[in-house]
């Protein structure tokens, strides 16, 4: 029951995290070719309560899931996925900081709005732009680490398997998404940031939705294979044929 709450849970999160998808709705001045997502829900902007209501609830469903998936004990095995999943609450907990700590005002847009800083660390220069490079950190750390359980096979199975071909495939195109944003964003011109900024967000969202899939149909898997019917040498499970059945006197293990 913890399991599929928990997958449920990450599923409304990566939604929600596409909330953004909402300024095609309505009339807004910005630009999605070049405006940066965090200017959506800039202070004073029209719909804003929307948006950080979608990241409110991200950040919520996300420490839920990742609560529910540690608290009494751990729902699955190995530390890259525990790593997974605390990346997960903080993550969370970055996105709702992200979402109550707006930028004040858009640069271009607004008079008097300074320039942002632009270099190594802008992060240094606005509180948002630093719970904005923890929550991305955070996220790319659950998907690196959710995408090596789902590769490593163990005497309990895979964990997470179906993220495998899906998931980090995606994870590739979420990478080159960053890739682009980093580089273009330190040199001069035209270079559609809005755009690699919404295919990083929008490959994340759909990630958290198949990881949250994965997470619930993750039940039961792995469980019937001991250590001791895990084949060292193939580092397969035995096949079902080749197991003897275990006597009264040896079942207590």
């Amino acid at each position: 029951m913890r399991r599929s709450v928990a997958g449920i849970l990450i599923v409304v999160a990566g939604l929600c995290y596409s909330s953004w998808v909402l300024e095609f709705a309505w009339a807004d001045s910005l630009d999605p070719m070049r405006s940066f997502l965090s200017e959506l829900d800039a202070a004073n902007r029209p719909h804003r309560e929307i948006y950080v209501v979608g990241d409110v609830t991200t950040g919520i469903c996300a420490l839920v899931a990742a609560l529910l998936l540690l608290v009494p004990r751990r729902l699955f095995r190995g530390r890259t996925a525990t790593t997974a999943v605390l990346a997960l609450a903080v993550f969370g907990a970055a996105t709702i900081a992200d979402a109550l700590l707006p930028i004040e005002c858009i640069p271009g847009v607004d008079a008097g709005c300074p320039r942002e800083p632009s270099g190594l660390l802008p992060q240094l220069h606005h509180i948002h732009a630093l719970t904005s490079t923890v929550a991305v950190f955070a996220i790319f750390t659950v998907m690196i680490a959710a995408g090596v359980s789902a590769l490593r096979i163990t005497p309990e199975g895979a964990v997470w398997p179906a993220l495998r071909r899906i998931g980090n495939a995606a994870l590739v195109v979420i990478a080159l998404a960053t890739v682009w944003m980093l580089v273009a964003d330190n040199l001069t011109g035209d270079y559609r940031l809005g755009l690699a900024q919404r295919i990083q967000v929008g490959g994340m969202s759909l990630w958290l939705v198949l990881w949250g899939w994965a997470v619930v149909r993750s039940r039961g898997e792995g469980r019937s294979v001991t250590g001791a019917e895990f084949d060292s040498r193939t580092r397969r499970p035995p096949h079902p044929d080749s197991v003897r059945p275990n006597s009264a006197s040896s079942s207590s293990k």
